[in-house]
């Protein structure tokens, strides 16, 4: 029986629960209604009194979410949606990020947020947030792609002692699936090689791996061998597994959802350029949504964000195909 991209985060937060009774869940309806997409469904009654609806106030969830772990205990917090952690943003990046720096007493908070752009969500439902939290120290930013990923980093989340910025994307939810869930959590902070290629490299997160891995089966076709790397963390970066991706193909192309001012994909290619300048062959590119708030519509969506269709051409440009 296969397993859904949201299913995995449910079991994982089942596990978590089960294994450690330091655990909590606090969100917008998380308890009465399983969370605005049911990534809480039903544990509410599994694990009675530790699944709790918390009121329309982020910064108020993440500030008690605070002070709950600098006590001992391991809070998981539920967004509706990562646009509305800004109002928590306070909380976040001037208490949680560095609480550990300033006392060297452990933050150990999971802040979960739906993210990315769904068709017919608008510029209020689909910011990727990555990027924000990425800039602050002290804080781990997480974007898993696959169901697995999922399922084992957001135990390690749970695990470690430091606050976590877990951006699950809304469009992996139903349509991504796996046959079994892993045993062992992953490592924080290490890439994967999704595809081994040596023409040229392309360097996605979240949902863009898949559109990455649709444009690398596509050029297979004209005898042109992607690589691609799943980032799986951005924050910490797995340069080292970039680089030796770069050294392998000589190019390099990265492929974000988000915004191209202050990226991802512009750390990214930086890192490549000044460290690895001479692995290079052709100049990095990197691929953004367009600098606009997100569309309605779906043409204008589809058009706002990087595809397949768009990512294709930028890799034949840069191959000179």
């Amino acid at each position: 029986m296969s397993i859904t991209y949201l299913e995995a985060i449910r079991e994982a937060q089942a596990k978590a629960l089960a294994d450690d009774p330091r655990v909590y869940i606090y969100g917008q309806d998380v308890g009465a209604f399983g969370g605005a997409f049911k990534a809480t469904k039903n544990l509410a009654k599994e694990f009675p009194g530790r699944v709790l609806d918390a009121p329309i106030s982020e910064d108020a969830m993440v500030g008690s979410a605070v002070g709950a772990a600098i006590q001992g205990m391991r809070p998981i917090i539920e967004m509706q949606f990562a646009d509305f952690s800004t109002v928590g943003f306070n909380q976040i990046v001037n208490q949680a990020a560095a609480f550990n720096w300033r006392t060297q007493v452990p933050c150990p908070i999971v802040v979960r947020l739906p993210c990315g752009a769904t068709s017919g969500s608008g510029p209020f439902h689909s910011q990727t947030m990555e990027a924000i939290y990425a800039h602050y120290p002290g804080l781990v930013v997480l974007t898993p792609a696959t169901v697995e990923d999922a399922y084992s980093m957001l135990l390690e989340a749970v695990a470690i002692d430091d606050p976590v910025i877990f951006c699950e994307h809304k469009l992996l939810y139903y349509h991504l699936k796996a046959e079994k869930l892993p045993t062992e959590a992953l490592p924080v902070g290490k890439a994967r090689i999704a595809r081994e290629g040596r023409d040229l490299t392309i360097v996605a997160y979240s949902a863009m791996v898949h559109e990455a891995l649709a444009v690398a089966t596509e050029l297979a076709a004209d005898g042109v061998e992607i690589e691609v790397v799943d980032l799986r963390s951005v924050k910490p970066l797995d340069t080292d597994t970039v680089m030796a991706s770069v050294a392998r193909t000589g190019r390099l192309l990265c492929v974000g959802e988000s915004w191209p001012w202050g990226g991802v994909t512009a750390e990214v290619v930086a890192r490549v350029a000044s460290e690895g300048f001479g692995l290079l062959d052709a100049p990095p590119m990197r691929l953004n949504a367009k600098d606009t708030p997100v569309p309605y519509h779906p043409n204008l969506w589809a058009a706002h964000r990087p595809t397949s269709r768009s990512i294709a051409a930028a890799a034949r440009n840069l191959l000179r195909l």
